[in-house]
């Protein structure tokens, strides 16, 4: 009686296991289906991509390029003097 309970058991276990996988299987493709332009175009743009580059990187670059403060010419240098004057 016992072996007959557990072979029982095990196929009930092995039987639940493929339900499960079955049923994991076909949510995946229902996704698939579902959002197949969303993913393609992911998938395209994951394509072109490069993955040596980070925009995050560009954009430190970016601001630290706007920090360096820009020389004037002494031209400018005396628009913005006469301008000043004009204010007082």
């Amino acid at each position: 009686m016992g072996k007959s309970s557990s072979s029982s058991s095990a196929m009930n276990s092995l039987k639940s296991a493929i339900v499960v996988f079955g049923a994991l299987a076909f949510g995946w493709f229902t996704m698939e289906i579902a959002f197949k332009p969303y993913l393609d175009k992911a998938r395209e743009a994951m394509d072109k991509s490069d993955p040596s580059h980070d925009p995050d990187d560009q954009e430190e670059d970016e601001e630290d390029n706007n920090k360096i403060p820009k020389s004037f010419s002494d031209e400018e240098k005396e628009d913005v003097a006469s301008d000043l004057t004009h204010l007082k």
